[in-house]
C-alpha cells in the first residue's frame, strides 16, 4: 500500500511545507499501513523517494524512538514514541471544550437537559450543561455536586471501574439516602453497579429528584478508563419502564458517549 508523495501535493497550497518532514511523516503512515521495509528499494519507490533518502529516515526515525525493527517479521513497525505523543495529546485535549457540542445537539435532539459531570472523590462534579427550548425542572447546575453512589452520573461511571477501587472509595464513607431508592450499604451500591454495568446505563426513575428521570451513560478514554459520564435528565415519566421516548433515550444517549468517548481516544 504507497503513501502520499511529496510529488503530489500542490505547491501553492503547501509553500510552507518542510520536505523531509512530510517524507518522515508519510513514512510513519505507510509503515502504520503494515509495509515493513524489508526491501528498501521497493519501499524507497512507493513513497516516492531514493533508496538513502529512506535509510537515513528509517534511521533518524528509530533513534528517536518512533520506530523499532520487528524481530519476529524483519523491518520495521511502529514504536511507543509514537503512544507516548498520543496519550500527551490526548490527555491535553479538554474535555468541557469536546463535551459541550455534543450535549447542545443530544439537549436538542430528545429535549431533555444534558449534562457532563467527572468523578471527584465520592462525587460528581456536573462541568457541562445543555438544555433545550423547554421549561427545565431539574436543579442540577454546571457545578453541582452529587454523591456519586446516588446520581445516575456516579454510577455509571463506578460500574465502569474496577469493583475493588470503588469499595475502597466508600468503605470509610457513609452512603447517605437522597431517596428510599438510594443504596446505603456496600452491598447495596455493588447490586445497583452490577445492574447497571449489564444495562450499559444508569437509569433513575425519581431515584435522586421526586418527579425526575435520568439515564447516564460512561465516557471512556484510550485505556478504556472512565473520565467521565454523560446525562439526561427530565420528567419522571418520560424515563418510566415502557414510556415511548425510553428507546430515544437510550439510542441518543449511547451515541453522544460513544462520539466524546471517540474523541477522548477510545477505540471502541
Amino acid at each position: 500500500m504507497a503513501a502520499p508523495t511529496s510529488e503530489t501535493t500542490d505547491p501553492k497550497t503547501n509553500a510552507y511545507d518542510v520536505p523531509p518532514v512530510t517524507r518522515a511523516i508519510n513514512l510513519l503512515r505507510y509503515i502504520a499501513a503494515g509495509n515493513r521495509c524489508r526491501n528498501t528499494s521497493k519501499a524507497a519507490s512507493a513513497l516516492g523517494i531514493n533508496r538513502t533518502t529512506l535509510i537515513r529516515l528509517l534511521h533518524t526515525l528509530e533513534r528517536e524512538q518512533m520506530i523499532e525493527s520487528d524481530r519476529e517479521g524483519g523491518g520495521y513497525i511502529l514504536s511507543y514514541g509514537l503512544l507516548e505523543l498520543a496519550a500527551n495529546m490526548l490527555s491535553g485535549r479538554n474535555v468541557v471544550r469536546l463535551a459541550r457540542p455534543i450535549l447542545s445537539r443530544l439537549a436538542t435532539e430528545i429535549g431533555l437537559s444534558a449534562h457532563f459531570g467527572v468523578l471527584s472523590g465520592t462525587e460528581v462534579i456536573v462541568l457541562v450543561r445543555e438544555t433545550p427550548n423547554v421549561q427545565i425542572i431539574s436543579n442540577v447546575h454546571e457545578g453541582s455536586r452529587l454523591p456519586a453512589h446516588a446520581a445516575v452520573m456516579g454510577r455509571i461511571i463506578l460500574a465502569n471501574m474496577p469493583r475493588e477501587e470503588v469499595l475502597a472509595l466508600f468503605a470509610d464513607h457513609p452512603m447517605s439516602a437522597v431517596t428510599s431508592k438510594t443504596p446505603t450499604s456496600l452491598d447495596d451500591l455493588s447490586t445497583q453497579l452490577d445492574h447497571d454495568a449489564r444495562e450499559g446505563l444508569a437509569w433513575s426513575v425519581a431515584f435522586f429528584e421526586e418527579g425526575i428521570g435520568s439515564c447516564a451513560a460512561v465516557v471512556l478514554d484510550h485505556s478504556n478508563t472512565p473520565v467521565g459520564a454523560i446525562s439526561v435528565s427530565g420528567p419522571q415519566a418520560t424515563f418510566d419502564l415502557g414510556a415511548d421516548k425510553r428507546d430515544q433515550i437510550a439510542v441518543a444517549i449511547r451515541a453522544a458517549a460513544k462520539q466524546l468517548s471517540s474523541l477522548m481516544g477510545h477505540a471502541g
